[in-house]
């Protein structure tokens, strides 16, 4: 029996409705909301573990960029599975993870933003208005990768924030790329701060599309384990490492500035976004090999 479909796009009711489908099947861990979008609507969060260090997942921080969330989806049916059955996954024991690991995971950071680029501009005020005026630069809403009120959810983030605020170049809502007034402005943002401090993650992992290539440090506030682990994710996936970028006020980067722990942006598959499902085959088995080579690590190391 499969319950995760990813050869369609996850929306936000299809993303709500598995998970809590999976967990019902596989009673191994619990659903919460972190908090409400601006459309109200409620942002899902899975725990699942019994204990030791606790590593996040999260995906769909940019609305274009929905596939992460599919990927997202099938591992956590196949973690769930294995878990379940005593399996392996990746070849690594999953009830031994279940043991020794706790896996936090918000699958869809950017609910709005996904169903927008999936179905078109809610039908409610201000935002029927408000959207097409913004993304009248094309037809459809594909390139959109902000939340519903324009703000890229990606840029929000108080790690030097105010470079990225000087230098992008929307000054104003707009469908991709505008920081925002202000850092964590945005509710989605706010919820998955709260969320951070809440459970302080030990390892945080966000996916996003495209490039082949993952991110791993920032300023050099990273620990020295980040460079071991950040090895072991190029041999398994064949992806390529980059240290720093030249850019600022992102999720992993406010991430290892507040806490100096061990963070990373992984870039799934190469082409413009949104990537079409036909990559879809191709790029999961490398986030998995990502994502359960980063739990056995932190579990054991």
């Amino acid at each position: 029996m499969y319950i995760v479909k990813p050869e369609t796009p996850y929306n936000y009711y299809r993303t709500v409705t598995d998970l809590a489908t999976l967990l019902t099947y596989f009673p191994y861990g619990k659903m919460e909301s972190i908090g409400c979008s601006v459309l109200g609507n409620p942002i899902p969060h899975l725990l699942i573990g019994k204990r030791g260090p606790i590593f996040h997942l999260n995906g769909s921080f940019h609305a274009n960029e929905w596939i992460t969330t599919n990927a997202i989806m099938k591992f956590l049916e196949r973690y769930l599975y294995a878990i379940c059955n005593k399996e392996h996954i990746g070849g690594i024991d999953a009830r031994l993870l279940y043991e020794n690991i706790t896996l936090s995971v918000v699958p869809m950071v950017n609910p709005d933003g996904v169903n927008l680029v999936l179905h078109g501009p809610p039908t409610n005020e201000p935002y029927s208005s408000f959207i097409p005026l913004i993304g009248r630069e094309f037809n459809d809403f594909q390139s959109w990768k902000a939340n519903i009120r324009g703000v890229d959810l990606n840029n929000q983030f108080p790690a030097y924030w105010e470079i990225e605020r000087e230098r992008k170049i929307p000054k104003s809502p707009h469908f991709r790329d505008f920081p925002g007034y202000h850092p964590l402005s945005e509710p989605e943002a706010q919820a998955m701060v709260n969320l951070t401090r809440k459970y302080e993650f030990d390892c945080v992992m966000a996916l996003h599309t495209q490039g082949e290539e993952f991110y791993w440090g920032y300023m050099n506030e990273e620990p020295e384990e980040a460079a071991e682990m950040a090895s072991c994710f190029e041999k398994v996936s064949g992806y390529r490492a980059v240290k720093t970028i030249d850019s600022h006020a992102g999720y992993k980067d406010w991430f290892i500035l507040e806490t100096k722990k061990l963070g990373f942006t992984i870039e799934l598959g190469k082409g413009i976004n949104p990537l079409p499902l036909s990559q879809f085959s191709g790029l999961y088995p490398k986030a998995e090999s990502i994502i359960i080579n980063a739990m056995n690590i932190l579990a054991f190391q």
